[in-house]
């Protein structure tokens, strides 16, 4: 039996939600930072339980869970009607999040939560899925090429005094 479990999150999940932002969030990006204290403000930001929750009740979001071993591992946040100059087609979603804690990479969630991201678009009608992705983010841009993602623009984005350019990446679905 698989010690892997993904559901569709709800509001009882957010406080975990928002503890896997932060913590992925910071395994990935953190040594990016030159003053802490922009990261830290990102991260109450960004992940706060609150905001997680608003999140979360919103029709347009669609938000799984992945546990391992009932542990949370890793989370995916899909953003349904969600347009870019940067895809075509008059159905687009954008695919915000996979967020999977380093120590279980090697299990493959992250393919799993995005299987589940793409039927959910798919059975939804939508013509394409587009995502950003820190353009020296090398892992993640492997992982969406091997899914078929390509890249289709860049845009850049400032958190506190820090500036990134990212890759905009886009699958069509239709």
């Amino acid at each position: 039996m698989s010690k892997i479990e993904i559901r569709i999150a709800d509001l009882s999940d957010a406080i975990a939600i928002s503890l896997l932002g932060r913590e992925t969030f910071s395994e990935t990006f953190a040594h990016l930072f030159h003053d802490r204290s922009d990261l830290q403000e990102y991260l109450l930001k960004t992940f706060s339980a609150n905001k997680i929750e608003s999140s979360l009740s919103k029709a347009e979001n669609a938000f799984w869970i992945a546990f391992y071993d009932q542990q949370p591992a890793g989370y995916a946040k899909l953003k349904l009607n969600s347009p870019s100059e940067f895809v075509t087609g008059n159905k687009v979603c954008q695919l915000q999040k996979i967020y999977v804690l380093k120590e279980f990479h090697a299990l493959k969630i992250g393919f799993k939560l995005q299987d589940l991201v793409l039927q959910k678009a798919i059975n939804q009608k939508t013509e394409a899925i587009w995502l950003s992705v820190l353009d020296s983010n090398a892992r993640a841009i492997s992982f969406y090429i091997k899914n078929d993602f390509k890249i289709t623009g860049q845009h850049d984005f400032r958190i506190g005094k820090e500036h990134f350019e990212f890759k905009v990446m886009s699958r069509q679905l239709l």
